[in-house]
């Protein structure tokens, strides 16, 4: 009864974040708006406030639908030309991070295989695995570094660019059999998120749905459009959920650590912008799609984003995807390698 009440408490709040967004004309009000005012509230709430990752993961689903329907296949055409220029990237954001590793040693004394960890951009929940499989890494200021960095990515970038939200579509009355068939739609996905888990697809809640949807797609079978609501229920779901991320026992950790992960990832937005940039050079996609494709912040809501604010679905879902399968494939096993060798450093020193 409990985790209801808190719960409801939690929708309470996203929606007036929902209402305080779109009163102010800032971008992407049911993802911003509920992220934003649930991330405050809970410094001010003395109950804990509760949101299921059941209920996220059902939102990263609807989300992973419309991205599947929104997919041009076209954007595999010169694959091989787009998988240098993803390489080139990923590699430059791993050295920055090398770089914004030791620095952290330096300056925030923290030890190197907790910094390196704190700047791998990789995916929450990766990452902080990794931090518990391998000892010497201090667990909590590499949550709360990635949790600032995921933060601060999906509230920075559509506020900096000004995107506000592409205008309603207007949409047809969903019929008795385009509901039914909306309803079959969701259920495939659901298996598919269950089926994507247990085979290890990272992310499986939102990109088993992307991958079953266009499935669907090359064997022409049509698919009812996901209506407004839904998409916009969905966004909230998901923002309520990353609001609750970055915990009040957080600010326990010190001044200095607090203040390195608010710096540490303003500089990986900074960096984003610079290599969105270039991408705007070497491809000519618009600026959004762009910043979206090469930002460390997650596929999900990255894709997100790029459909909420009008950018390239496909070009951010794929470089998003060549993300992290880069840091599943080259990343993790290089960390692995890197806290090895320092363990081994260590020993002998």
């Amino acid at each position: 009864m409990h985790k209801i009440q808190s719960m409801g408490i939690v929708l309470v709040i996203s929606l007036l974040g929902v209402y305080l967004f779109n009163i102010l004309h800032l971008p992407v009000p049911w993802l911003l708006g509920p992220i934003f005012t649930v991330l405050i509230s809970q410094f001010f709430i003395k109950t804990h406030l509760y949101w299921p990752s059941t209920l996220r993961n059902f939102g990263l689903i609807i989300v992973g639908i419309t991205i599947g329907q929104s997919f041009q296949l076209t954007v595999f055409s010169g694959m091989g030309w787009l998988i240098g220029i993803m390489l080139l990237l990923n590699i430059m954001i791993i050295i920055f991070s090398v770089l914004l590793a030791f620095g952290l040693v330096r300056v925030g004394e923290l030890s190197l295989k907790t910094a390196l960890t704190c700047t791998v951009p990789g995916g929450l929940s990766q990452i902080v695995a990794f931090a518990e499989e391998e000892e010497g890494i201090d667990i909590a200021i590499v949550t709360y570094f990635h949790v600032v960095r995921v933060i601060t990515i999906v509230i920075g970038i559509p506020l900096i660019l000004h995107a506000h939200a592409v205008a309603d579509k207007k949409e047809a009355m969903l019929s008795f059999s385009s509901m039914m068939a909306l309803l079959l739609l969701i259920l495939g996905s659901i298996v598919a998120a269950r089926i994507g888990k247990k085979i290890k697809i990272p992310v499986s809640s939102f990109l088993s749905p992307v991958l079953f949807v266009i499935g669907l797609q090359l064997f022409s079978i049509e698919m009812p459009e996901v209506p407004n609501l839904f998409l916009n229920m969905a966004q909230l779901m998901i923002g309520a959920y990353i609001g609750q991320l970055l915990k009040p026992n957080m600010l326990k950790l010190g001044k200095r650590v607090l203040l390195l992960g608010i710096g540490t990832a303003i500089f990986l937005l900074l960096f984003t912008f610079v290599q969105g940039w270039m991408l705007t050079q070497m491809m000519k996609y618009s600026l959004s799609t762009s910043i979206l494709s090469t930002a460390a912040g997650g596929l999900d809501q990255m894709s997100l984003l790029a459909n909420a604010i009008g950018a390239d679905v496909s070009i951010v879902t794929v470089f998003q995807m060549f993300r992290i399968l880069f840091v599943f494939i080259v990343v993790l096993p290089l960390l692995k390698v890197s806290c090895r060798y320092i363990d081994e450093r260590n020993t002998n020193t």
